[in-house]
């Protein structure tokens, strides 16, 4: 099963970091909703596992790191 979140990240080699933080911002000013509750219908409908999420999490956990 593939990760629905991972299909927001670019699909090159991961070279282009500031077109990743770009492509964040615009998918940050388009979403709608609260995000919790997108995460919980994702994991209620079986479109994300707990392991997706855990590493979603902490993809996010490194990027915040990073970014601050």
């Amino acid at each position: 099963m593939s990760n629905p979140l991972m299909g927001f990240l670019p699909q090159n080699n991961g070279n282009n970091f500031i077109g990743l933080i770009q492509q964040f911002q615009q998918f940050k000013q388009n979403f709608k909703g609260d995000p919790k509750q997108q995460v919980q219908e994702l994991l209620n409908s079986g479109k994300m596992t707990q392991d997706q999420l855990n590493q979603c999490t902490s993809m996010a956990q490194s990027l915040q790191n990073i970014l601050h």
